[in-house]
């Protein structure tokens, strides 16, 4: 009896093939964003190229076959992965059991590095190519993967400039390819349009709640949004609090945190841009939200909270300055950020305060989010990654 997760039709029609077969494995919300791009270019180049893998709802829009359903693999924290540890191993061990039922002539990796590289290392014994996208954060922590890498990858395509050089130091050459955000994030609408289009006042103090794709963020974070959605509201009377809802996640999850609240807050599926695009202010999980609401211009606070164990191994490995992506990519603090205990009602609202009510500081916050894109590569990212995932076949 499979597991619950894999679609059993899916499975039993995986044996037949008449063109190429490509494994593809997205573990989270926004490598299957990713994942969904790359596989639309591989298909411009070659059509008739089959998919199967481990993705979300946008790469099943694609038109790939999905064993797995990544919701039921998304994890934060360490502790998060000892609970789930069972399930996402039975997964594995069914993904590795594919590539002899079903030979893949390929096998592309999206991030979530523990995962992918046991499976890198499954298709590498049987001889078949990996093809790397979207590299494991190595810059800021456990950089000895990269030896794991150089065995078990045969082509790597890196989103930030700075990998290049990373990996040059251990002796393995990696593509630069660019950031796939940089097609897929632009303001095409007015903040005020952008408001018309999810419904809300065009004339009112709007911040964003962007708590994360995740179940384990959205409960440990979502309940301090709203206690600074609170003070913000006393301090801004008729400030109104929009959510963008993650293809991730179901309504009633915020629903069900946010009923006790005294301050009303718009949930909105299928308009993530333009309900970030409409806010004067973003409180946002750390990841690529972060670039997200970047790109599109917005000041941001962000926020990240882990388990205390999983917050004592972290602080033994991490090597960088920063947690937000904005702020890596910046090389200094753009916007701030609040780290553990820091993430506390009072404290984002504090924050955000300073920001709202302080016109030349919003404004240069805003300034410098503009210089962001120009550092994250030309258009075109998932393009290039696709030519170079061609040419493996």
């Amino acid at each position: 009896m499979p597991p619950k997760e894999i679609n059993p039709a899916v499975a039993a029609t995986m044996g037949s093939r008449k063109t190429k077969t490509i494994m593809i494995v997205a573990g989270e919300a926004s490598g299957d964003m990713h994942g969904a791009a790359l596989v639309r270019e591989m298909s411009k180049i070659n059509p008739s190229l089959n998919f199967y893998g481990i993705g979300g709802s946008q790469l099943e829009k694609t038109g790939v076959n999905l064993l797995v359903n990544n919701a039921s693999m998304a994890v934060m924290g360490i502790t998060e992965i000892v609970s789930k540890l069972r399930s996402i191993l039975k997964i594995l061990a069914m993904m590795k059991k594919s590539l002899d039922d079903n030979r893949p002539d390929l096998v592309i990796l999206i991030d979530y590095a523990d995962f992918n590289l046991r499976l890198a290392k499954a298709a590498k014994k049987k001889g078949i190519k990996v093809f790397y996208y979207i590299s494991p954060k190595v810059w800021a922590w456990r950089g000895g993967r990269i030896e794991q890498i150089k065995r078990l990858v045969d082509r790597m395509a890196v989103i930030f400039p700075f990998e290049v050089n990373t990996y040059a130091a251990k002796g393995y050459t990696v593509h630069y390819v660019g950031h796939p955000l940089v097609d897929m994030v632009k303001p095409h609408y007015t903040k005020q349009d952008s408001r018309n289009k999810i419904g809300v006042p065009a004339n009112e103090t709007t911040i964003a709640l962007l708590p994360g794709s995740r179940l384990s963020e959205v409960t440990k974070l979502l309940p301090e949004m709203l206690l600074a959605a609170e003070i913000i509201s006393q301090k801004i009377p008729g400030a109104q609090f929009v959510l963008p809802l993650a293809d991730t996640l179901e309504e009633k999850i915020i629903s069900d945190i946010s009923k006790n609240s005294p301050v009303k807050i718009k949930v909105i599926a299928g308009k993530t841009y333009d309900v970030i695009a409409s806010a004067d202010l973003a409180i946002v999980a750390s990841g690529t939200a972060t670039l997200e609401t970047g790109l599109l211009g917005v000041p941001m606070i962000i926020i990240y909270k882990v388990s205390l164990f999983s917050e004592l191994i972290g602080r033994m490995f991490i090597s960088v300055q920063h947690m937000g992506l904005v702020n890596i990519i910046a090389g200094k603090t753009i916007a701030p950020e609040l780290i553990q205990s820091d993430v506390n009602g009072q404290r984002i609202a504090s924050e955000a305060l300073a920001i709202l009510l302080n016109h030349e500081k919003k404004q240069e916050m805003i300034t410098e989010l503009q210089d962001i894109r120009s550092k994250m590569g030309e258009p075109g990212a998932a393009g290039r990654a696709a030519k170079i995932a061609c040419d493996m076949l």
